[in-house]
């Protein structure tokens, strides 16, 4: 096994790199409408919903589109570059899983900072 000081400097930049363009990717789908080509919604009656009533969706812009397939083209980019890195070539075969699982945990931060305005 290893800790991270073992962990090639650039290695734990390319994860931390990649946590942040997965939680960009996924704040930024929260914004989104529900679905990407405009459709209905329906009451929960309807259909079965967990979510409730679900409101018409005006389906994701153009631009909103490209946004998307950008940030997807950054995750897999990092993902290749993570995954192909020489670092690996030195964990015993063995130890891999656990090892990469290490490396996601330690580069990871415990709860994301959500800053609470002062009530006045």
């Amino acid at each position: 096994m290893t800790d991270q000081s073992a962990f090639p400097d650039d290695l734990l930049k390319l994860q931390e790199r990649l946590h942040r363009a997965h939680a960009e990717h996924r704040a930024y789908l929260a914004d989104l409408p529900w679905s990407v080509e405009p459709l209905t919604g329906w009451t929960r009656g309807e259909r079965f919903s967990h979510r409730g009533d679900v409101p018409d969706s005006p389906g994701w812009s153009d631009e909103q589109k490209e946004t998307v397939d950008r940030m997807w083209a950054e995750i897999r980019e990092l993902s290749i570059a993570l995954a192909s890195h020489p670092h690996w070539a030195t964990v015993a075969r063995e130890h891999l899983v656990d090892t990469r699982m290490l490396l996601k945990k330690q580069t990871r931060h415990a709860e994301p900072h959500i800053e609470v305005a002062e009530a006045a």
